[in-house]
C-alpha cells in the first residue's frame, strides 16, 4: 500500500509561543480547521493538550477518531498519532516551530498508510487534507 505524505511550511507574523499556542491546542484548532475537537484526556505534568493527552475529531462526514498526543515541547515540537478509529493506519502528524526574528516558521508534516489498498483515495485525502489544514492556518497571522 502507498505512503502518503503532506507537508505544510508556512511563516508566521506572530510570536513563537502565540503561534504555538493557537495550534496546539486542540479545540482552537478543529476551530481554524473546521472540525469539532475535544480533548478527552489531559496530557501529563499539567499540560492539557501535551505529552499524552488525547483528542476526539469529529469531521463530517467521517466517522469520529482519536488522536494521541506522542511527541511534546513547549514552543518547539508537537506530535501526534490516530490512536482510535480511522480508515488510515500509520497516521503520524510532525510540527515543529522555529522563531526566525520577529517571525515564526512552522514545518508540518503527516504521513499514513490507507487500511485497504485504496491509493485514489489515499491521495484524494491527503490533498483535502493538507487543503483544510493550509486554510485553517492561514487564519493565524
Amino acid at each position: 500500500m502507498p505512503k502518503h505524505h503532506i507537508l505544510i511550511e508556512k511563516e508566521f507574523k506572530s510570536s513563537l509561543s502565540e503561534v504555538f499556542s493557537a495550534i496546539c491546542d486542540h479545540e482552537n484548532f478543529g476551530k481554524l480547521i473546521g472540525a469539532k475537537i475535544v480533548r478527552t484526556k489531559d496530557g501529563e505534568n499539567g499540560v492539557p493538550n501535551g505529552l499524552g493527552s488525547v483528542r476526539k475529531i469529529v469531521a463530517t462526514p467521517l466517522p469520529s477518531f482519536e488522536e494521541t498526543v506522542t511527541g511534546f515541547v513547549e514552543n518547539e515540537y508537537f506530535e501526534y498519532k490516530i490512536s482510535k478509529g480511522s480508515p488510515i493506519k500509520n497516521h503520524i502528524g510532525k510540527l515543529t516551530f522555529r522563531e526566525q526574528g520577529d517571525k515564526t516558521t512552522l514545518r508540518y508534516t503527516i504521513d499514513f498508510d490507507m487500511k485497504l489498498p485504496l491509493p485514489l483515495i489515499g491521495s484524494g485525502l491527503a490533498k483535502v487534507l493538507k487543503h483544510q489544514i493550509t486554510t485553517g492556518l492561514n487564519k493565524i497571522q
